[in-house]
């Protein structure tokens, strides 16, 4: 349900002019400002040149940013939405779990497991359509990032920001990723509910077999993907503005494998399937056409099926903005200037 759109947001890129001009006025007006303090003493200046204002062209100029701005932004037709309706569709729940603990940050897998993994995800869901979608993240415990939803724009915008810095105890609890999946689906769709457990497999907490047949009576199917290599890597970890790697007790450097028995394991529970990540994909294209084939379930909802444009109010604006900037002189105006309203009288 989108209440407020733009229906051509490309056009605001065109609001980075901005900053641009701002900048260039400033330096423009501090090289005048330098060479006229040049002329001489201020005071003789300002005797030579009456006219001068030095108020006026700052408000010219920020009048001219501002009805720039509410032109760009009414090209962009600002539209709210006006009649709500009931739509139905058919597709599946996808619920993301991503492991975010330290052992991600290994380059085993270029740039980082992590970031592989994010990139895939987000081409996942590009090409998601009727389909509603979560993000979990998860290593000492588990959190939900996105609850589901059929809003692609913003589970692409809280993938960008996940990182193993927005968990606070590490670890790689895959029960209670898992655990937390089965919670987060709706209750109607049963038979049409899947979830990607993507994870080096490293588990460190309980039992991940006891959840994956909870979840096989919950009728949730499990896809694994298992990323990174059987050799492994050392963990890269930004300490004061320089890399180190992680080490234990004895000072040895940490080595993080891929264990992919636990990841068979869990998909064969649940009647999903296990993929080993490679340099070239992690797979989810190959699972997504899997999962298309599952009974389809009721993804629809209310949402906003006609919109009204809001482009004349800014239009307005810029344009009144605009006639007031040529309206005001930049010199000061000798007759009005000599005009006294209130005259006092000593």
């Amino acid at each position: 349900m989108e209440l407020f759109r733009f229906a051509n947001p490309i056009n605001l890129y065109l609001l980075l002019a901005v900053p641009v001009a701002i900048s260039v006025w400033l330096y423009r007006r501090q090289r005048t400002n330098r060479l006229i303090r040049r002329l001489g003493q201020q005071s003789l200046v300002s005797q030579l040149t009456p006219d001068r204002s030095g108020y006026r062209p700052v408000i010219k100029h920020l009048l001219i940013i501002l009805s720039y701005s509410f032109i760009v932004i009414a090209s962009a037709r600002p539209q709210y939405g006006s009649r709500l309706e009931e739509v139905r569709k058919e597709g599946v729940e996808v619920i993301i779990a991503l492991d975010v603990s330290n052992s991600m940050l290994a380059t085993d897998i270029r740039p980082t497991r992590l970031e592989r993994s994010k990139q895939a995800i987000e081409r996942m869901v590009e090409v998601l359509e009727n389909d509603r979608i979560g993000l979990i993240v998860f290593a000492g415990d588990a959190y939900t990032q996105l609850p589901l939803t059929a809003d692609y724009t913003s589970a692409k915008m809280f993938l960008s920001s996940i990182s193993p810095d927005i968990v606070p105890k590490q670890g790689t609890a895959i029960e209670a990723a898992i655990n937390l999946g089965i919670r987060s689906f709706s209750l109607q769709n049963k038979g049409s509910r899947a979830m990607i457990l993507i994870t080096d497999g490293e588990n460190h907490e309980a039992n991940p077999l006891s959840a994956a047949e909870s979840a096989r009576d919950a009728e949730v199917t499990i896809y694994t993907v298992g990323i990174g290599s059987p050799e492994g890597g050392p963990i890269p970890l930004n300490r004061g503005g320089t890399t180190e790697f992680l080490k234990d007790r004895d000072g040895n450097t940490v080595i993080t494998r891929l264990d992919e028995k636990i990841l068979r394991e869990i998909a064969s529970a649940t009647g999903g399937k296990y993929i080993r990540a490679t340099a070239t994909g992690l797979g989810l294209n190959e699972i997504y056409a899997d999962i298309g084939r599952m009974k389809k379930g009721d993804t629809g909802g209310k949402v906003f099926t006609e919109y009204n444009d809001q482009f004349q109010y800014f239009a307005g604006a810029g344009l009144l903005l605009l006639l007031i900037e040529l309206l005001i002189m930049e010199r000061k105006n000798r007759k009005l200037s000599n005009l006294r309203l209130f005259r006092i009288k000593i």
